[in-house]
């Protein structure tokens, strides 16, 4: 299923780094969701540290980050801990948010191909509706330009 902008963005539960149970529907704020491949890699690394740089401001227009990926709790609560990052990461190791958001898909790495998270953005407005998605992100300034996108909402 491939998302649109304007549609509504599939709701979901997922366990998160603040210990409870993260409910998409219950946000009543913009939501930046980014889907990264794995935890402490060099990519996702500099793409969550400075999603966490960003943090303060991003807060201050009425907007909340969250990474999601498949790694368990455990592995976010240490990669979190590691970067100090500023935000919550939500575990989806059944993938089921991960297929609903369609980021699951063939990658290839050095000539091998194989199944996994492609590195995505996914903006949602504050009424659940998505107003921007980005795919195949390139780590680099990602986080400046999805901040500057929020402020056109």
């Amino acid at each position: 299923m491939k998302l649109k902008i304007n549609s509504k963005a599939p709701s979901f539960k997922l366990p998160s780094t603040d210990g409870s149970t993260f409910e998409l529907s219950k946000v009543k704020k913009n939501v930046i969701l980014y889907f990264y491949p794995k935890d402490d890699t060099p990519g996702c690394t500099l793409e969550s540290k400075d999603f966490s740089k960003l943090n303060n401001l991003i807060n201050k227009n009425k907007t909340i980050v969250l990474g999601i990926s498949k790694d368990s709790i455990e592995s976010h609560y240490k990669f979190k801990k590691k970067y100090k990052l500023k935000f919550h990461l939500l575990s989806d190791e059944k993938k089921t948010v991960i297929k609903k958001y369609g980021v699951w898909g063939k990658k290839s790495f050095l000539g091998k191909q194989f199944m996994g998270i492609i590195r995505s953005t996914f903006l949602i407005n504050s009424k659940g509706k998505i107003h921007k998605i980005w795919s195949n992100v390139r780590v680099k300034d990602h986080a400046k330009e999805v901040f500057e996108e929020i402020k056109k909402i």
